[in-house]
């Protein structure tokens, strides 16, 4: 008997206006895997991350995360659960160095502390953890780098760092290769296949090369629309996907 989905999404809708940005998406990730939603620009993967996140609120359909309806829940609510994400756009503390990001990452763990970063900036609860983190992520030599002196592909590998720390149950990735030039790409790639089987992710990516290498299931979307869901192998040989969002047709 299969395992029950960790995130389950039932007829999801978002309207803004006569704009029907989530069209009754169903969405269901499984504990461990890489979930990949892919889609061409306007097809609504932003806006269905922000509605998983509590940014947006939907319109229509059900969200259950590990059994709970997140519907009507508040982003911080849904955090505490166990979601966490990055950003198109890199969402990091830059004066401070590496580390002390993702001590600031651990340290929101622990809510009673959060008053408290001066005397905590040297206590090894959270010195250790996040050393940790950052060697997942490939930065443990740049502990005690500025944010803002690393580059861009180090900055998100940091903020991957960063999501790890608060340990979640699912990670969502919106565009985590945005701007990276091969080198890093191949980096975050390697990344991320090492959290394989040992996080939950949920990958957005227009990079169909990464997003082939790595999801274990993709859903694409079109103008709102999930309009198939399936293993990589099944996603290429889908004719409609072909000929809407890959660029082939059956005479290719």
């Amino acid at each position: 008997m299969a395992a029950e989905p960790l995130l389950d999404v039932r007829g999801l809708v978002k309207r803004f206006g006569g704009l029907v940005a989530t069209d009754g998406v169903d969405l269901a990730i499984a504990p461990g895997e890489i979930h990949a939603v892919i889609g061409p620009n306007g097809a609504g993967k932003t806006t269905l991350i922000a509605q998983l996140m509590g940014e947006l609120q939907p319109d229509q359909g059900s969200i259950r995360f590990a059994g709970t309806e997140l519907i009507g829940m508040s982003a911080a609510s849904r955090a505490r659960l166990g979601l966490a994400r990055s950003f198109q756009i890199t969402q990091i503390f830059k004066r401070f160095t590496a580390l002390e990001n993702v001590m600031l990452a651990v340290l929101a763990t622990q809510p009673a502390a959060l008053g408290a970063w001066r005397p905590a900036r040297s206590d090894p609860r959270l010195h250790e953890p996040a050393r940790e983190f950052l060697a997942v992520v490939g930065l443990a030599a740049r502990a005690g780098v500025a944010a803002a002196a690393l580059a861009h592909g180090e900055q998100r590998q940091l903020e991957i760092a960063m999501a790890l720390a608060t340990r979640p149950q699912l990670l969502l990735l919106d565009e985590p290769m945005a701007g990276m030039g091969k080198e890093e790409s191949e980096r975050m790639t390697a990344l991320l296949r090492g959290l394989k089987g040992r996080e939950t992710i949920l990958l957005v990516e227009h990079d169909m090369d990464v997003v082939f290498a790595l999801a274990d299931r993709i859903t694409v979307l079109v103008y709102g629309r999930a309009v198939a869901s399936g293993t990589p192998a099944e996603i290429r040989r889908d004719p409609q996907v072909r000929a809407a969002y890959l660029g082939e047709d059956d005479a290719a």
